[in-house]
């Protein structure tokens, strides 16, 4: 299911998604898929997870985005993690976007199998108590 990695800008998040990536594709959790807005770390991840650039698909609303993330999912069966890096510079997603999407994304079948991992700038205090659960924040420290 969903989680929102936490923490303000220089925090880790990406890193941490990834570190996690990486180890995933080694410990061979299935196949793993990482979102990104640019190239940029084309080359900090294992060859083996499946690299998209979401600025190639016209996202400009919650909807489109969840319907990527649908197609994400439909496209194969044996993805079992997708890590969505930095999705917030290219589409805004406020507090309730992020509840929406959740809601939407826990009724699809079969998605409580799958793992999905999204980076926002957002902190744990900012967000609702419905989501808390599903919070990964990181600190500077």
């Amino acid at each position: 299911m969903i989680k929102y990695i936490l923490g303000s800008k220089g925090s880790g998040k990406t890193k941490w998604l990834i570190d996690n990536a990486n180890e995933d594709m080694k410990n061979g959790d299935g196949n793993i898929a990482f979102v990104e807005v640019d190239d940029d770390h084309i080359f900090s991840l294992d060859y083996n997870v499946r690299l998209i650039n979401a600025t190639e698909y016209s996202l400009n609303s919650i909807n489109s985005f969840y319907g990527f993330i649908c197609g994400l999912l439909a496209m194969d069966y044996d993805l079992h993690k997708i890590y969505i890096d930095g999705i917030y510079k290219v589409l805004p997603l406020n507090i309730e976007d992020l509840e929406y999407l959740y809601k939407r994304i826990s009724k699809i079948p079969d998605a409580e199998n799958k793992e999905i991992f999204i980076n926002v700038d957002y902190l744990k205090s900012d967000m609702p108590e419905s989501l808390l659960e599903n919070c990964i924040e990181l600190t500077n420290e």
